[in-house]
């Protein structure tokens, strides 16, 4: 953001976030498209604490305030915090299957903020996310981008159902043995080399290898991946044909 909501902490007490925008959502439509379609449905993205407070304060400052803890900062994210479950609370209300979360945690090699800053400042919200969401017999569909391997042990604690993650940039044979029958991984295939750069015989075998490491026999990975406009369009092929192949 290149002007933040609020450029001063101090100004939290008098911020209000867009509670008119929640009041004048029209999620009419999706009970009627829910019905006429047997395919798995997934809301809009309900809940995003930690992008949505670096959106507000811009990611420098907000990184700062959280190193320096200041109180301010925690009224933040409690505003953002309730802002998000009146968001979840009105899709728990239709029909679809999961409700959907995103916060990008992780850089190319580690995390934005150190794991012990995690567990203390965002867990809590996610854990009352997944509780809410469980709660009313529905799944969690959760994505983030970056190198996020140090806190997978609480994503499964927290019972996030299916993660979207970048797995290419972690590593993927310790995370296959570590979690695999734990969670569903929702994807992916490597978007920042194989996808714009490989062959689809590489895409082929990228695809094998997701499979035979994350199946457990009964699920466990889910066919996704995400592209740019400019990727091969044999590469996006190649990953779901590959998919419904026998190993």
């Amino acid at each position: 953001m290149k002007e933040p909501a609020l450029d001063d902490l101090e100004k939290v007490d008098h911020f209000l976030p867009p509670w008119e925008y929640l009041e004048s959502t029209d999620l009419s439509e999706v009970n009627p498209s829910c019905a006429e379609d047997d395919k798995f449905m997934l809301s809009d993205i309900c809940a995003r604490p930690f992008e949505r407070m670096q959106f507000l304060l811009g990611t420098e400052q907000f990184l700062l305030e959280l190193a320096y803890g200041r109180k301010e900062l925690f009224a933040l994210r409690e505003m953002v915090h309730e802002y998000n479950l009146s968001h979840i609370r009105r899709w728990l209300e239709t029909d679809v299957d999961a409700i959907l979360m995103m916060d990008d945690w992780g850089a190319q090699d580690r995390l934005l903020i150190s794991p012990a800053v995690w567990r203390e400042f965002l867990r809590p919200l996610y854990r009352e996310y997944c509780d809410l969401v469980h709660e009313h017999g529905k799944y969690v569909f959760f994505h983030s981008d970056g190198y996020i391997e140090p806190v997978l042990d609480d994503v499964v604690e927290i019972r996030i159902d299916a993660l979207n993650a970048q797995l290419f940039c972690m590593d993927i044979e310790r995370i296959a043995e570590r979690y695999r029958g734990k969670i569903t991984f929702w994807g992916e295939i490597d978007r920042q080399r194989l996808l714009p750069f490989g062959h689809p015989s590489e895409i082929k075998q990228a695809v094998y290898r997701m499979r035979k490491l994350l199946d457990d026999g009964k699920g466990g990975v889910i066919a996704q991946c995400e592209w740019g406009k400019q990727n091969p369009r044999e590469n996006i092929e190649a990953v779901f044909t590959t998919w419904s192949e026998p190993l």
